[in-house]
């Protein structure tokens, strides 16, 4: 039998130091890339948009997000279901603060990855493209 699937759109946000934004949502204990289920009749490029925006405060456009692929591993916080992603990259210097359902956010560097408690799909696929 095959686990559960579900669809998300993420974002591998990084600054101009290089650093990578990851976000901790509340009753959660790992961090993950901000993102998200779409709603209906959304696009993949239209919940990360939104996701980023409603998630960590940062407004950018769609023309600023580079999809990056689909990548699919265990998820985090659903016990015994995969995560599919759609993820897209975005380049920002804009002040990211935490709202809606993110209790905490961190801007990481490949030297806090060991540290940082991450979900497997962020440790795994997409933390990896912020310092290719």
């Amino acid at each position: 039998m095959t686990d559960p699937v579900v669809h998300v759109s993420a974002a591998v946000v990084t600054d101009g130091s290089g650093r990578a934004l990851v976000v901790r949502k509340h009753g959660a204990t790992v961090f993950q890339q901000p993102g998200g289920k779409p709603d209906p009749g959304e696009t993949a490029l239209d919940a990360v948009v939104r996701e980023v925006r409603e998630e960590t405060g940062i407004v950018a456009d769609a023309g600023s997000f580079v999809p990056l692929g689909r990548f699919t591993d265990a998820a985090a916080n659903e016990p015994g279901h995969r995560v599919v992603a759609d993820a897209f990259a975005l380049r920002s210097t804009a002040v990211a603060v935490a709202g809606g359902e993110i209790a905490e956010l961190r801007w990481v560097g490949p030297d806090d990855v060991a540290a940082t408690p991450l979900a497997p799909l962020s440790r795994n696929h997409l933390l990896p493209l912020a310092w290719r």
